[in-house]
């Protein structure tokens, strides 16, 4: 046994110097160019290495693929070798969906619109647009109600009533756009709820969506598509432009948010209470339906301790003269 491992390491060494020699284009996808210092090249030719020994074993020649998915139905040791050439392509950022056959993959895209659906609608723009309009009515009331004091002092009586008359139209005003601004930042906060609850299913989706088409260059896969609801159009956020002197009504499209508001709630409390059921009635629940994903743990970096500075012979010198002044005073 000891013997046919070490036939198999050295084959596996000519492999890692071969790929070096003359890199595969599998190599060049999966590692990048060759480096040309020699640490760097010998790392990557330890990576090489354990990606051709894989191949070679397994008989898996996709050129555009290095490794291909997990084989599930295999040897212990083929399903070994696997896991080395999956830990020689290095780490990746966010979730590692590169074992996964092509069937989980494409149901995992599936996922995007899924979750995109119920997003609340973004009205970034109009909560910028309400409140900056709220505030130039409550600007321009606290502007009128202070002249009408200047006019009472100077006894224009009719001015004052006039502009006392324009301040409770700018604070009639100023209370309709809040209200439209209590909307809107309920529904941004809801959008930043949805945002958490479903960040870790739409990175999958994107992840599988990557790595499906990594797999498959030549073939043709329908870009992601958001389910969202459209963004206001300009005619609705003209809408939000208020005249004073008349009783602005909160328009339907508005409404429609603060309804949406109440929907959205029970959806998330109803996704957020949603567990696994075990095959055991007597066992209980395995678990959140939809946990949170955790990346890949990073352990911390060692640092040198810092170096010690020695003060300086004048610097010790004022110390020792500082200390003696205290000793004579006292």
């Amino acid at each position: 046994m000891a013997e046919i491992a070490a036939l198999m390491d050295a084959r596996t060494d000519r492999i890692g110097e071969h790929a070096a020699d003359h890199p595969p284009a599998w190599a060049i996808t999966a590692l990048g160019p060759v480096p040309s210092r020699p640490a760097g090249r010998l790392e990557w030719q330890k990576r090489a290495a354990a990606i051709g020994a894989w191949r070679e074993l397994s008989g898996h020649s996709d050129p555009a693929d290095p490794i291909g998915p997990e084989p599930v139905a295999a040897a212990p040791d083929v399903r070994a070798a696997w896991h080395q050439a999956l830990a020689a392509l290095g780490p990746v950022n966010g979730p590692d969906v590169r074992g996964m056959p092509d069937g989980r993959l494409l149901h995992l895209r599936d996922i995007y619109p899924v979750e995109t659906a119920w997003a609340p609608q973004h009205v970034g723009d109009e909560l910028r647009q309400v409140r900056a309009a709220a505030w130039d009515a409550r600007l321009a009331g606290l502007r009128a109600a202070a002249d009408a004091r200047a006019a009472d002092r100077r006894g224009d009586h009719d001015q004052a009533a006039g502009q006392r008359k324009l301040a409770v139209g700018y604070r009639a005003l100023e209370q309709a756009y809040r209200q439209r601004e209590t909307v809107f930042a309920q529904t941004m906060a809801d959008r930043a709820d949805w945002e958490a609850a479903t960040r870790d299913q739409r990175q999958l989706a994107v992840a599988a969506d990557a790595e499906i088409r990594r797999r498959h260059p030549g073939q043709h896969f329908a870009p992601l598509r958001s389910a969202e609801a459209e963004a206001t159009t300009g005619a609705l956020r003209d809408e939000l432009i208020l005249t004073r002197g008349r009783s602005p009504g909160i328009d339907q499209w508005i409404k429609d948010l603060a309804a949406g508001h109440r929907a959205f709630a029970g959806k998330l409390a109803d996704r957020q209470s949603q567990m696994i059921p075990s095959e055991d009635p007597d066992y209980g629940s395995l678990g959140p339906a939809f946990p949170a994903w955790s990346g890949p743990r990073r352990e911390p970096i060692l640092q040198p301790p810092k170096p010690e500075i020695p003060p300086s012979p004048r610097i010790l010198e004022r110390m020792m003269d500082r200390d003696a002044d205290w000793e004579a005073a006292d």
